[in-house]
């Protein structure tokens, strides 16, 4: 299997596993900021993870920021992944478009 492929692959995977969860909790609470906040941020593990997420986010702006002349047209793609689903599209999505 090509490396595009599995990047593809994992755009799909990155799409739909994270809105599996937050989909059922948006329906719940609705757009409910404060309280995405708090259950962000509910314990320690969860802060670790969000936090390391938040990291991992910059990173791929910066590093998708490097490649904006490289990727032409298609650089606010990634950028659109990163803010609208997060790291597990916008990292995919940036590597695959990068893929020759």
């Amino acid at each position: 299997m090509k490396w595009k492929s599995i990047y593809l692959l994992l755009c799909v995977a990155g799409a739909i596993l994270p809105y599996w969860q937050f989909i059922p909790w948006l329906m719940v609470h609705g757009l409910d900021l404060r309280r995405l906040i708090e259950d962000l941020f509910a314990n320690r593990i969860s802060a670790f993870f969000a936090i390391d997420v938040i990291i991992s986010t910059v990173v791929v702006f910066v590093f998708l920021g490097s490649q904006r002349a490289r990727l032409g047209a298609y650089w606010w793609l990634p950028a659109a992944a990163l803010l609208t689903v997060g790291v597990s599209l916008g990292l995919p999505l940036l590597l695959y478009l990068l893929e020759d």
